[in-house]
């Protein structure tokens, strides 16, 4: 795939899909030696049916998605504890359970909740960490999300990404042959979705602020691209870049004040930066090839991007000050839409094998190139704000979905519609919300 081609379909790309369904997650591989644990349904303490969710499942669920943990069918459990006192551990011993959680949900006042759980090392027969978390009937999931972040940074001794979000692309195709294309934001397990911004002309390039409350995206709605920044939970939008030509490929800085930019108003796509609170720009690069899709290293000094100026697209930085160029890949014919994991020590990236395009991870120290993916079209990788797993588009029989796999490679999920095609992932950061514990 040349630049050209490769930048056109960045631009001009329509999809056809039905959107009404949730996006469903399934594992496809998991790690070898997965952590044996059993997570017993909480007690209701109250009078009536009590909570609409089931907390346990969905804690259940998000640590098995993960692939480093083995949860235990509830069907297979000897016992049903819901504190401390009650639990048997030689009980858990035989059924071959390393750690145990238990809870109890209790009536909190003015229809809210209070969480109590306990999670143990089932072989000590000792308390690990135990917490009581208020919450509501709107945020059982979110809560849910929460405890199992709880036990799995416990565990792993790495931070939990439950309690975030992703955003992405889709789009609806009517009877009568037009399109409604959205932006949506849902939960890290799929569930929740919400629509962002709705256009009858393709939307791309969806990038979270730093603080997870505003997206960066490109509209065509007025049959041109423009970029535009708009408040997740307000739905207030500011069009930020509508010169001539090219807008495109929005990035922002980790201090959320600047966004980085492909622009073509001054001839060829550069690279630029706009201050949002001066309202200005400043032009990084300045060559006949095509500069896009940049992307901010975490401590925001410098900035990645693809360019052809070599003739073929590979990745290239720049201070974010702007000065000197310098190539960053330089195995394969084709590497393209990189960015940083969160610790800096990384870049995914799409890479061209043979005639696929796989995702890659490629360590910064050694210039390793490790292949995750094993697609024919896989593009969009996005890092989880832990660095754990890296989301991304692909396609499966001839229709778009959206997969994950671990920096590792060893764990593999898909997050599928129903019916229809799915794009352009990306996940979201931690915010104030997702409480360190």
């Amino acid at each position: 795939m040349t630049m050209k081609r490769f930048l056109l379909s960045i631009i001009l790309v329509l999809w056809h899909v039905q959107a009404s369904a949730a996006l469903t997650i399934q594992i496809t591989e998991g790690a070898e030696g997965a952590l044996p644990v059993a997570i017993v349904p909480f007690g209701w303490q109250g009078q009536g049916a009590g909570p609409s969710q089931d907390i346990a499942k969905i804690i259940r669920d998000d640590l098995q998605r993960s692939g480093r943990f083995n949860t235990m069918p509830v069907k297979d459990m000897l016992a049903r504890p819901q504190t401390g006192s009650e639990v048997e551990f030689r009980d858990w011993k035989v059924l071959g359970m390393e750690n145990l959680a238990v809870g109890q949900i209790r009536p909190n006042g003015s229809g809210g909740y209070l969480i109590r759980f306990q999670l143990f090392d089932v072989y000590k027969g000792e308390q690990l960490i135990g917490y009581n978390i208020p919450t509501t009937e709107r945020d059982l999931r979110a809560t849910a999300h929460q405890i199992a972040d709880i036990i799995y940074e416990k565990l792993t001794g790495q931070r939990g990404a439950f309690a975030t979000k992703i955003a992405y692309v889709i789009s609806t195709k009517s009877a009568k042959g037009g399109q409604t294309v959205s932006l949506k934001v849902a939960d890290a397990d799929g569930f929740n979705a919400q629509t962002i911004v709705t256009s009858n002309e393709p939307l791309m390039s969806p990038a979270w602020s730093p603080d997870g409350r505003k997206l960066a995206y490109v509209s065509f709605e007025r049959k041109k691209p423009s970029v535009y920044v708009q408040e997740v939970y307000t739905g207030r939008r500011q069009k930020i870049a509508s010169f001539k030509g090219i807008n495109g490929a929005p990035a922002w800085s980790p201090d959320g004040r600047k966004l980085a930019l492909t622009l073509s108003k001054d001839g060829s796509p550069d690279i630029y930066v706009y201050h949002l609170n001066k309202k200005s720009l400043q032009r990084l690069t300045k060559h006949y090839a095509i500069d896009t899709e940049p992307s901010w290293s975490p401590d925001g000094s410098e900035i990645v991007f693809t360019s052809d100026r070599g003739g073929r697209p590979q990745i290239y930085k720049v201070s974010a000050f702007g000065g000197a160029v310098k190539r960053v890949t330089f195995e394969g014919t084709y590497n393209a839409r990189a960015s940083y994991s969160p610790d800096g020590k990384n870049l995914t990236l799409v890479t061209r094998q043979g005639g696929d395009f796989r995702i890659g991870v490629l360590d910064l120290e050694n210039s390793a190139l490790q292949i995750l993916s094993e697609g024919r079209l896989d593009e969009s990788p996005s890092f989880a704000p832990n660095g754990s797993m890296v989301i991304y588009a692909t396609k499966l029989g001839g229709k778009g979905e959206l997969a994950a796999v671990s920096v590792d490679g060893r764990v593999r999920q898909r997050l599928a519609l129903q019916e229809g095609d799915v794009r352009e992932p990306v996940w979201s950061p931690y915010t104030r919300n997702n409480r360190r514990n």
